[in-house]
C-alpha cells in the first residue's frame, strides 16, 4: 500500500502543523512569481512575501552558492561580508536607526526588540492591537490575539482596536469622530499599563495592520499612537516583515507611510528571500545600552552567507527597479479591478497599497455583516483558477493579496481574470 505524501506530513511534522487549501498544493519548483506542482501544473503566486524578488532568483541563488562555496562562519571574526551587507541596510533608514542586530527570523527579532525595550524602561507592559500576530516564541505568544495560541494573554499587555474607515460602523461618520474615538482606546490602554506595576516598555506595530485585514485607519492613528506611548516613556517598534523592503511601493518601509519615527525597527521573512535572514535596526544610543549590559550573540545570525544573500537582495530590487514596478502595476490592479468589485454589491471596496492589497466580502448587497466562509469558498475558487492567495481580517473575511514585487505586466490579467472568474462564481 502507498502511503500519500500527506500521511507521512502528519506521521513526521503531526496533524496541526497548518496547510492551505482543502486540497494541499504539492509544489516542486518555482521561477520568478510562478510555482509548479507535482503533476506539472503552474499557479500564479499571489501570496508570498519571502520570495520577495521572485522564487529560485538566479543572481540570489548564486550569491548563495558562491559564498556558501568560499566560506560560512559566524560574527565573531571579522568578514567584510556582514559589514558590507549592514552598511546596505542601514542606507535605506532615516538618519538615527544607524545599528542593527541581525537574526535569523522575524520572531527572534520581534523577541529582542522587546528585550531592548524593557531593559530601556526599567518597564514590561507591552501594547498590541487586538488581531495581531508577531511571532511564536513564549513572549510573543503571550500578546498573540490575532492567532489560536494556547498561552493567555499576557497580564502586562494590553490590546486596543484599529480603526477602519470602512467598517459598516463607520462609513457615515466623520472620520475625526472615528480618529478620536480609536485614541480614546489607545488612551485607557496606555493608562491602564501606566497605573500598573507593568508600566509601559513598547509598542508592538505593523503598520499595514495585515493581520487585522488592511484597515483604512483615519490620518493621525499611527501618529497619535506613537505620541502617548512615548509620552508614558515607552518605546515605539515597527514591525516591518510583511510591510517592508517596498511592499508597499512608494515608501521603502510601511512605518513611512504615517510619518512615524520609530525607536526600533524589525525585519525578517522577505529579507533573505527565503533564506533565514532578519534583523533589529535601532539607534546607536539604546544599542550601546542594551550591548554593554549583555553579551548578546546568535551563532547563524549574520553568517556571510546570509549577508550575501541578503545584500544581494537589495541590489536586485534597485537594479530590476522593483519599488517602481510595486507602484505601477498596484495602480494598474487598483484601476482594473476597482470598478469590478463595484458592480458586486457583496464586495467592499479595495484595501492596502502597492503589491499587498485585498477587498472584504460580506454576506449581502448592505454590506453589514462580512462572510469569511465565503471568502474562503473564494480562496478556493481561485485557486482552481491557477492563482494562489489567502484570507486575512478578525473574521477572516478580506481577501489577502500579496504577490512577489518580481509581478509583471503579462501576469496582470492572469490574476484579474482568475479573481474576476471567482467573484462571478460567488454570485451565481
Amino acid at each position: 500500500m502507498t502511503v500519500s505524501l500527506l500521511d507521512r506530513r502528519h506521521a513526521t511534522l503531526g496533524r496541526h502543523s497548518p496547510l492551505f487549501y482543502d486540497e494541499p498544493v504539492h509544489l516542486v519548483a518555482g521561477e520568478g512569481v510562478w510555482l509548479t506542482d507535482v503533476s506539472g501544473r503552474r499557479y500564479l503566486d499571489a501570496y508570498n512575501n519571502v520570495p520577495h524578488v521572485g522564487h529560485a532568483h538566479p543572481r540570489i541563488v548564486e550569491a548563495l552558492r558562491s559564498q556558501a562555496a568560499t566560506l560560512n562562519i559566524h560574527t565573531r571574526y571579522l568578514n567584510e561580508r556582514v559589514v558590507d551587507y549592514a552598511e546596505a541596510l542601514l542606507a535605506r533608514f532615516e538618519p538615527g536607526l544607524d545599528r542593527v542586530l541581525l537574526t535569523n527570523s522575524g520572531s527572534e527579532a520581534n523577541d529582542l526588540a522587546l528585550r531592548i525595550a524593557t531593559q530601556h524602561t526599567g518597564s514590561r507592559g507591552v501594547l498590541v492591537t487586538d488581531c495581531s500576530y508577531h511571532g511564536n516564541t513564549t513572549l510573543l505568544a503571550g500578546m498573540t490575539t490575532g492567532l489560536a495560541t494556547h498561552e493567555p494573554l499576557g497580564e502586562h499587555v494590553r490590546s486596543f482596536a484599529v480603526p477602519d474607515l470602512d467598517a459598516p460602523a463607520n462609513r457615515a461618520r466623520r472620520e475625526s469622530d472615528v480618529l478620536a474615538e480609536a485614541l480614546a482606546s489607545v488612551d485607557r490602554a496606555v493608562g491602564e499599563l501606566a497605573a500598573s506595576e507593568h508600566g509601559v516598555a513598547a509598542v508592538l506595530v505593523e503598520c499595514l495592520f495585515s493581520t487585522e485585514g488592511l484597515p483604512r485607519v483615519p490620518a493621525g492613528f499611527v501618529s497619535g499612537l506613537a505620541e502617548r506611548v512615548h509620552a508614558a516613556g515607552g518605546l515605539v517598534i515597527a514591525d516591518e516583515v510583511q510591510a517592508g523592503l517596498g511592499r508597499t511601493g512608494a515608501r521603502f518601509w510601511g512605518y513611512q507611510r504615517h510619518g512615524l519615527a520609530p525607536d526600533v525597527v524589525t525585519l525578517g521573512k522577505p529579507l533573505g528571500n527565503g533564506h533565514p535572514l532578519a534583523g533589529v535596526v535601532t539607534t546607536p544610543e539604546l544599542l550601546e545600552e542594551f550591548g554593554s549590559r549583555n553579551e548578546y550573540f546568535n551563532t547563524f545570525a549574520g553568517n556571510p552567507v546570509s549577508a550575501a544573500v541578503g545584500h544581494e537582495v537589495l541590489r536586485v530590487i534597485d537594479e530590476e527597479d522593483l519599488v517602481a514596478n510595486t507602484v505601477a502595476l498596484g495602480l494598474r490592479i487598483r484601476d482594473e479591478l476597482a470598478p469590478a468589485l463595484a458592480a458586486h454589491p457583496r464586495l467592499g471596496p479595495l484595501r492596502g497599497e502597492g503589491l499587498f492589497f485585498g477587498f472584504e466580502v460580506f454576506t449581502d448587497g448592505s454590506r453589514e455583516q462580512p462572510d469569511g466562509p465565503a471568502t474562503k469558498r473564494l480562496v478556493e475558487a481561485v485557486k482552481a483558477r491557477g492563482v494562489l492567495l489567502s484570507r486575512i481580517g478578525p473574521t477572516g473575511s478580506v481577501l489577502k493579496i500579496r504577490p512577489p514585487l518580481a509581478l509583471r505586466e503579462d501576469d496582470v490579467p492572469v490574476l484579474l481574470e482568475a479573481l474576476a472568474g471567482a467573484v462571478d462564481e460567488l454570485d451565481g
